[in-house]
């Protein structure tokens, strides 16, 4: 079986009811980009946010006529077809298509800069290109450079003179189901790393990573045809997609929101009726703060269906969770833990009915085993910290045309995920930190995660992340980089007098105010503070010496 039955499936059966919805809170009605054919139906508010709506036979339709003009291209299995969008209603029945089609489906990141996008372009083979109005500014500059890039499909209007008006050209295409019979062993989709390391890494999944995953996600949500899930991440990334297989198995709505504000988020759940979100932790800290300092009252707001809140991409902060369950105690809780190389969460999971394990990411997942393992690939005892790998249906088939890399981190069928991890007395596993972010000080082992963990305690502060910053005596120092709350003030002294209950060797050497970086996927772009301050400080370094 591959995930395209299910679609079919869901409009033979379910035509009439809505597949997904998109409300963009910040977007005038008459700039948005439509296919021309859609029925679409409107809010008949007038103070309402810009929506559309698209039932299953539509969205089975609109899947069917991209991939037949994939097919009249001559494009076939095989075939990679590169998706640069932003959220909206087109994303996925134009990933439906290219898989219909037999086509890899390229999902690329929408903030990638030119030099980004052609570098992924051309690592990934990259034979068609659809892209979004948002991105033309980047593609004009590297046009003429992309040689292996035989056909460039526009969603939008004013179509640029290199690219093809695609919402055109699929009106002529039929939607019935092209002749292409399936697999689960067919190449199905390359998703890029988060290039954390430099240019990110291409990573070839199968149609059977993309059926474990659907089937993992529904197994540990329960999602049923009344569910309603509000989907706000970017879906070219594992995760917000995986977790919207829920709905795909179930035949359930969705809701694609585009934006983040506390305000945005909370009237979605109330006029969409939504019972299941997915939150980053940036988004879930808005909410708290909105809703904790009285600037968001939740008695304007109908939220008594909103019955799962999840988490994942990075370490969920304990303290964080205690204070949403304190707000909203009917809520089941969850996270999921995965990787674009294990086709996203779910490889490793805490499920709803362990919320007194709160600060763990859980046990391995359906359909997945977990081990912590040595340098030597040893399982550790219980308590001790090592890497964490795992084994399932949705491993990677390989780093796309990078064998070195690959040999790195498959080994024997397992996926060595670069994560440090240690589990507890019943089995549970929680994350120490990334192994390349350790910081060696002294000899002593200290991992920023457990730092930034005691410091969220602090009411004062927003966000934090800590970084080693080279040292002459001890090799490394800890630095806590700390974004303040709104409307507070701080100051070292206080955090060092706040860290005094720390151990000495685990408390920050160096605290610095600043701004936290973080990716779409809510993740802490260390690199990015690395570069500002490790380069900083070496070249002050030099000059003094």
């Amino acid at each position: 079986m591959v995930i395209t039955e299910f679609l079919e499936r869901n409009a033979r059966l379910y035509g009439s009811d809505i597949a997904l919805v998109e409300i963009n809170p910040s977007e005038e009605r008459d700039a948005a980009v439509t296919w021309r054919d859609y029925s679409l139906i409107e809010s008949a508010r007038p103070d309402a946010p810009y929506r559309r709506e698209m039932s299953w036979k539509d969205f089975e339709r609109r899947a069917n006529r991209f991939a037949n003009l994939l097919l009249s291209r001559g494009l076939g299995r095989g075939a990679k077809v590169g998706i640069l969008l932003m959220n909206c209603l087109e994303w996925l029945p134009l990933y439906f298509g290219i898989l219909k089609a037999g086509c890899v489906a390229v999902p690329m990141n929408f903030r990638y800069s030119s030099d980004e996008i052609e570098y992924c372009l051309d690592l990934a083979d990259v034979e068609v290109l659809v892209f979004g109005p948002e991105f033309v500014s980047r593609i004009d500059p590297i046009v003429d450079k992309l040689g292996d890039v035989k056909l460039m499909f526009f969603v939008g209007r004013d179509v640029p003179a290199y690219a093809e008006d695609c919402c055109r050209l699929v009106e002529f295409c039929s939607s019935s189901a092209p002749p292409v019979a399936l697999t689960e062993d067919d190449d199905a989709a390359i998703y890029f790393s988060s290039g954390t390391t430099g240019f990110p890494k291409a990573i070839l999944h199968k149609h059977r990573s993309l059926l474990g995953s659907c089937l993992t996600e529904q197994n540990h949500h329960g999602q049923t045809r009344d569910d309603v899930f509000l989907c706000i991440p970017p879906l070219y990334h594992t995760g917000a997609k995986m977790h919207w297989f829920g709905s795909l198995v179930s035949a359930s709505k969705a809701v694609l929101l585009r934006g983040v504000k506390p305000e945005w988020i909370l009237r979605a759940v109330t006029e969409e009726k939504c019972t299941i979100v997915w939150l980053l932790v940036p988004w879930c800290q808005d909410l708290l703060e909105a809703i904790e300092s009285g600037r968001i009252d939740l008695n304007h707001y109908m939220l008594d269906q909103w019955r799962l809140m999840h988490i994942g991409a990075q370490p969920v902060p304990q303290s964080m969770i205690h204070r949403w369950l304190k707000i909203f105690p009917h809520h089941q809780y969850d996270t999921n833990y995965g990787l674009s190389e294990s086709i996203g969460p779910g490889c490793v999971h805490l499920g709803v009915e362990n919320v007194d394990k709160v600060g763990a990411i859980g046990k391995p997942g359906y359909q997945w085993q977990a081990r912590i393992v040595d340098e030597q690939g040893n399982d550790v005892k219980s308590g001790e910290v090592g890497e964490l790998i795992v084994h399932g249906p949705g491993v990677m088939v390989c780093y796309y045309k990078n064998p070195e890399a690959t040999a790195e981190v498959l080994k024997d069928g397992w996926l060595y995920t670069g994560d440090m991890a240690r589990t507890d007395e019943d089995g549970f596993i929680y994350l120490v930190d990334r192994k390349k972010d350790v910081i060696i000080s002294g000899g002593e082992n200290l991992y920023p995660v457990q730092i930034e963990d005691f410091l969220r305690h602090n009411p004062k502060i927003h966000d934090v992340a800590v970084i080693g910053l080279p040292d002459p005596r001890l090799g490394e120092i800890a630095a806590a980089i700390i974004e303040v709350a709104e409307g507070e003030t701080c100051t070292e002294d206080e955090i060092n007098r706040f860290c005094s209950d720390l151990p000495r060797y685990k408390r920050p050497r160096k605290v610095i105010f600043d701004r936290i970086p973080r990716n779409p996927t809510g993740k802490i772009e260390k690199p990015v503070l690395r570069e500002k301050y490790c380069g900083a400080r070496l070249v002050e370094e030099q000059t003094t010496h």
